[in-house]
């Protein structure tokens, strides 16, 4: 593939297209950023690449290991500074200065103490010649989730809440509110997530699978935790089912030794958590909780009860709300309009909507 344009609009048709191969694995690369990197020489794509599953390996070793062609003095497009450290493996500046690439692009330093401006120190020094900043706002919007993971104590957080026309969460009468189209773009969203954080009740009451049943995508499915002080989980639920195919974790309070007995036999990782004074778990805890277990990006499918807290404790991030194109009226459950006015009451935020096809969905990114 080729492309004729000015070399501005080229640099950015070509990070565009690395951006697209970063989002491939997003919230499928445990502590590691997902990443894109193509391969151009002569204006020709040659290559491309995404970080692996599971954080490795990197982008730019995947796409020069791809390559079939001789890419001595090619030029490299890769959505983030290349590393420079060693780690599980080694630095891609060492492999991208060993195959002679002649010019690398990124967008952004990696936030990293480990690499940070550092790449670029030692490219130069190996005569390779240097660019960042391009498509910089577009793709420091995609790293977001990363860039918090690195300099916060709390992991990046997604809340998803699906209301009727008229504000209900629930239906007195049929399981779904939303249509086909919604739901599947749950799936998608699960997939971009390495963890779904939600209740006791709402597997109680609706005995989700919490997998992601993309045609494709069904390896993708996040691990699943569970907030369950009392243990009332039931051994026959769904979720604790596929817990031998799925990492279940269940943070807990009350000890309960035959029930933990049986579910450490059913595959479920049980983590006891301290009560604040009131006797529920400590919200801001539990996101410091999920972040030494290793996750980053949350997303949080729960109730109206659990998801409300995290709204208002200002714990969330990014929230998606789906509104069903129906009214329930009096069939309808759970009202959300008197907490929807206090949760946007004093907010900044962004917001971009999607038409799926009568219903619509609201993407509330919180500044």
């Amino acid at each position: 593939m080729s492309i004729k344009q000015n070399k501005q609009s080229k640099h950015s048709f070509f990070m565009k297209l690395a951006l697209m191969q970063a989002q491939r694995n997003l919230g499928n690369t445990k502590e590691n950023p997902a990443v894109g990197c193509v391969i151009v020489k002569n204006d020709c794509i040659i290559s491309a690449g995404c970080t692996g599953i599971n954080g490795r390996p990197h982008a730019e070793q995947n796409a020069i290991t791809y390559s079939k062609n001789d890419i001595k003095n090619s030029d490299l497009y890769v959505t983030l500074e290349p590393c420079s450290h060693y780690g599980r493996t080694p630095p891609c500046v060492k492999t991208i200065i060993r195959n002679k690439i002649k010019r690398v692009f990124f967008s952004l330093n990696d936030p990293d103490r480990r690499s940070y401006n550092k790449s670029t120190k030692q490219l130069k020094k190996n005569k390779i010649r240097v660019q960042n900043g391009i498509l910089g706002s577009d793709i420091k919007n995609f790293y977001k989730s990363y860039f918090k993971y690195k300099e916060n104590i709390l992991p990046f957080v997604t809340a998803k809440m699906a209301i009727s026309k008229d504000f209900y969460t629930n239906s007195k009468k049929k399981k779904w509110i939303t249509n086909k189209f919604s739901r599947g773009r749950v799936h998608l969203m699960r997939s971009n997530h390495d963890c779904i954080l939600t209740s006791i009740n709402t597997i109680i009451i609706d005995n989700p699978r919490f997998t992601c049943r993309i045609r494709g995508l069904e390896d993708n499915s996040p691990s699943r935790i569970i907030l369950d002080k009392r243990l009332k989980i039931h051994i026959t639920s769904n979720i604790i089912r596929s817990a031998n195919k799925y990492r279940t974790i269940i943070f807990f309070n009350k000890i309960d030794q035959k029930k933990i007995k049986v579910l450490k036999n059913l595959k479920i990782e049980l983590v006891k958590i301290p009560l604040s004074e009131d006797g529920n778990f400590d919200l801001k805890y539990i996101l410091m909780k999920v972040k030494i277990l290793g996750f980053s990006r949350i997303f949080l499918e729960s109730g109206l009860n659990l998801t409300t807290n995290f709204l208002n404790k200002g714990l969330v991030d990014d929230f998606q709300l789906f509104i069903s194109s129906k009214n329930l009226g009096k069939n309808g459950n759970n009202s959300f309009k008197k907490n929807m006015k206090l949760f946007f009451k004093n907010r900044k935020f962004t917001n971009e909507k999607v038409n799926l096809f009568g219903d619509k969905l609201i993407s509330y990114r919180i500044k």
